[in-house]
This record gives structure tokens, C-alpha cells and sequence, in this order.
């Protein structure tokens, strides 16, 4: 049988400021090397042997980040299941092991991450199937990682020396994320790391989750039961969802069943939580610095620093963490990068913005980045994909002038259809109907000047919307 992937989109990754913000987060932003992990997610299931079509759990806000990133990956067969609202991971996981049930009563569910980095697909694959007996007879397998070290920001599994299957031990305990003198005591007992991916059947979990949290289960099945299709994706009922627990499914489940196992996986794993974390894994140069960008630095050791499109330069500094991004700089100690999410949340009341949302802004159709803003004007770049069209739309406040840089862009002003080719110009008038759709092989590439007296992203009136935006 085959077993179903389960990728778990709903991580915020707050830590990771500003390279994560809430309309970008940490699945889809490349942090080691060229991929997401959400795209390395999709390639680690992708042996069709072992892993059906995965199921793919996301908020209705990146369900176009989730299309595209299976698209680059050329996955045509995922299940996108969209969360009206983040209610954690119980809620989510119940409504997976639904849709997965009533397409197959004995479902096999593996349960992932998709913000964690795993770079062994052999050794994941091997302990996959070592937990595939015990998950088949009923059990809730979790993955456990052999520790590296004295971690204080990872949960502890305790296992003991009954068995569920070969190399699948009954879980005795969880622990909480402890202190350090309490981690050394953990590693030292032989305790594993609690990576939070498991294996199981569908069944078996919702008989656990009918046991522990039967209103919570009431609720998802309502949601289910009514839920309707967004754009091809499974668009879970949202007022019965939101009647759910907000309540991880280890609180919900794990640590209140007497059906957990456990496999000491053979894989590597990080979840990549901090900027520490990343600088761990990262190749350094002969100082110990993590240099992503040009970098150039003199007197400077042991520093990650993060700078894809600007020149950084460092120098008589050592042990900091330096993201920049288009918009934003962050410089902290590395060794207090998990105190991001401190700063993040003073931010969010300050400048909301900023945490939200990236200078880029990605859209179903492609992406755009303003490239200055002034009084009564703004200049945007604007990358279509091919095939992308964008929203039959009008402006109160504003006309525009595109001109065209790359590729051919079709324009439509009025109900009059024009194509546009390279080095070649067109003026929207203020308040005319208006669409903008690329027809050609290549990405389109227009510079956009917007002149008015609001330029704001709220003053746009969508009349027709192929990607069902309101």
C-alpha cells in the first residue's frame, strides 16, 4: 500500500525575519541553497512506488505559493486542502486523515513538515518503511533524531524497551522544550529529539483523536463534510473549522495515547528554526563565516551573514547574524537569533507591514517590486508568467503607463484587445477597465509608472478574476 504524504504549510517561521514575512514564509523562501524546503519536501516523497500523489495542507493566502512551487517541481499530482483559518496542527491533521479515509478506509498517512531540511532521501525512505509495520498494526509511529547535541529549543521523545515492530519502540514519554542542565540529563539518558513527523493509519489516528478531543473531531468533520473546491484546491468549510481547539496534536494526541512508537531515524534533520541553526549547517569559509551574496569581510569570524542582492561587508565583527533584504536589515548575535521572534512581535505593532509582507510582492500570475515611490507617483517592476493574466480591474484613483521590457504582453483597455511587444508603451487612463495577461513562451517583464493621487495596492476594483480573488 501506498502510503500518503501529508506536508504541513501552516509554519509562520517568525524567527527567520525578514528573509520570512507572513505572506512569504519560511517553506518557500530558499535558505539552503537554490530550493525551498517545501520543494525539497515534494522531491524527498517522490518515489511513486513507496508514496502516493502527496496532500498538501496550506492557508487560503499561499495557495498560488503552493501551485507554483509544485509546478518548479513538476509535481501535477499533489491535494491542495485549504485551511480557512490556522487552528494548529490537530485540526489540520484530523481533516487530512478524513479526506484521506473516505478515498481509502485503510489510508497510511506520513505526516511532514514542509519548513524542515532533510538531505539523506535514502535514509528517510529507510525509516519510512522501518515504521511501516508498526503504523500498519494500529500504532502512531513518530520519527525521533538521534541528538547532536544539548538542544534546548526541541522537544524530547523517551522511549522504552517494549517493541512495536523491529526498530519501532513504544514511546514512554514527552518531553517539553527544557533547560540546559535538563537537556544534558535527556541526551545523556539516550533520549531522542522530537522531530514532529510520524507515520500512521488514518483510522487509527481519528479512533484517537474521537477519544481525546471528540468536539474538536465534530467540528472538522462538519467542515469537511461541506467543504467546496477554490481554483482546484479542497477548500475546507470555514465556520465549522473555526468552531475547532486551537491545540497542537501533540497535546491533542501524542502525549495522551498509549499508541506511539518510535524510530531513531538514520536521517539528518534540522528544522531550520533560527538563523543560528542555518549558520550550523552552512559551508563556512576558513574564519567560520556563512556567506550567502557578496560578501566581503576583513577581521571578521564566525558570522552568518545573508545578502542576496546587495554588497554586505563586515568587518572586526564576529559571532553576528546580518539578513539583508530589499526592505529590511537585521543584526543580532547569533547565538540570540532565536530571539528573533521577540523583535518581530514588538514589530508587528509598530510596522505591521513589514512583517507581513516582502518588497516583492508574489501574486498567482507572477510577481512585482516597486522600484521608487514618491509624492503622487510610483514606479513598479512587474514579472508576469507565461500563461499569466491578471484581473479585469479599474482604478479611481490613479492612471498608468506600461512599457514593456520583455516578452509580449496582450493588453486590454475598454473591451479593446492590443498586443504589446518590447521597447513599446501603453497608457491606462484614469478609471478605464483594464487587464494585463501574458501570451507568450517567456516571462513578461513591463515597468509600470502609476501617477495619482492614491497609489494604494486597496485601490483596485476586480470585475473578472481567473484565480477566484475577490
Amino acid at each position: 500500500m501506498q502510503i500518503v504524504p501529508v506536508i504541513m504549510c501552516g509554519g509562520g517561521g517568525t524567527r527567520l525575519w525578514p528573509a520570512s514575512r507572513t505572506s512569504y514564509p519560511k517553506p518557500f523562501v530558499p535558505l539552503m541553497g537554490a530550493q525551498s524546503t517545501f520543494t525539497q519536501t515534494l522531491e524527498r516523497v517522490g518515489n511513486r512506488a513507496l508514496f502516493s500523489a502527496p496532500m498538501i495542507l496550506a492557508s487560503e493566502a499561499h495557495r498560488f505559493l503552493v501551485a507554483g512551487a509544485c509546478a518548479e517541481a513538476d509535481v501535477t499530482d499533489a491535494r491542495l486542502v485549504l485551511e480557512p483559518e490556522a487552528r494548529d496542527t490537530a485540526a489540520a491533521i484530523t481533516a487530512a486523515a478524513l479526506l484521506a479515509q473516505r478515498q481509502n478506509p485503510q489510508a497510511l498517512l506520513l505526516v511532514l513538515a514542509a519548513d524542515h531540511l532533510i538531505r539523506d532521501i535514502a535514509a528517510f525512505q529507510q525509516t519510512c518503511e522501518i515504521g511501516l509495520k508498526a503504523a500498519e498494526a494500529g500504532a502512531i509511529v513518530t520519527f525521533g533524531i538521534k541528538p547532536q547535541s544539548a538542544h534546548t529549543g526541541y522537544g524530547y521523545i523517551q522511549a522504552d524497551a517494549t517493541l512495536l515492530a523491529p526498530g519501532v519502540n513504544r514511546v514512554k514519554a514527552f518531553h517539553e522544550k527544557p533547560d540546559a542542565a535538563t537537556a544534558s540529563a535527556h541526551v545523556a539518558a539516550g533520549l531522542l529529539w522530537n522531530s514532529g513527523n510520524f507515520l500512521m493509519r488514518a483510522d487509527s489516528f481519528l479512533a484517537e483523536i474521537a477519544a481525546f478531543e471528540p468536539e474538536l473531531l465534530e467540528a472538522v468533520t462538519a467542515s469537511v463534510d461541506q467543504a467546496g473546491e477554490l481554483w482546484g484546491a479542497v477548500r475546507l468549510e470555514p465556520d465549522a473549522f473555526r468552531r475547532a481547539r486551537k491545540v497542537s496534536v501533540d497535546y491533542a494526541v501524542l502525549e495522551r495515547s498509549g499508541k506511539v512508537g518510535v524510530v531513531a531515524a538514520s536521517y539528518d534533520w534540522s528544522d531550520l528554526g533560527t538563523w543560528e541553526s542555518i549558520w550550523e549547517l552552512a559551508g563556512k569559509d576558513e574564519a567560520g563565516n556563512a556567506l550567502i551574496g557578496e560578501i566581503e569581510t576583513l577581521d571578521a569570524s564566525r558570522n552568518y551573514v545573508h545578502s542576496p542582492r546587495l554588497l554586505t561587508t563586515l568587518m572586526g565583527v564576529n559571532d553576528l547574524a546580518v539578513v539583508v533584504t530589499d526592505d529590511a536589515v537585521l543584526i543580532s548575535d547569533r547565538n540570540r537569533s532565536a530571539e528573533v521572534k521577540q523583535l518581530v512581535a514588538r514589530l508587528e505593532q509598530r510596522r505591521p507591514k513589514i512583517v507581513a509582507e516582502p518588497k516583492r510582492g508574489y501574486r498567482p500570475w507572477g510577481h512585482y517590486e516597486t522600484l521608487d515611490l514618491g509624492p503622487r507617483y510610483q514606479v513598479k517592476r512587474i514579472v508576469v508568467h507565461q500563461g499569466g493574466k491578471l484581473s479585469l480591474q479599474k482604478h479611481f484613483h490613479r492612471a498608468e503607463t506600461w512599457t514593456v521590457v520583455a516578452g509580449s504582453a496582450m493588453v486590454e483597455i475598454d473591451g479593446t484587445r492590443k498586443l504589446v511587444s518590447e521597447n513599446e508603451s501603453v497608457y491606462l487612463p484614469l478609471g478605464c477597465v483594464h487587464r494585463l495577461e501574458n501570451p507568450g513562451k517567456v516571462p513578461l517583464v513591463l515597468i509600470e509608472v502609476q501617477c495619482g493621487a492614491y497609489l494604494g495596492e486597496d485601490d483596485i476594483i476586480r470585475i473578472e478574476d481567473v484565480y477566484a480573488r475577490v
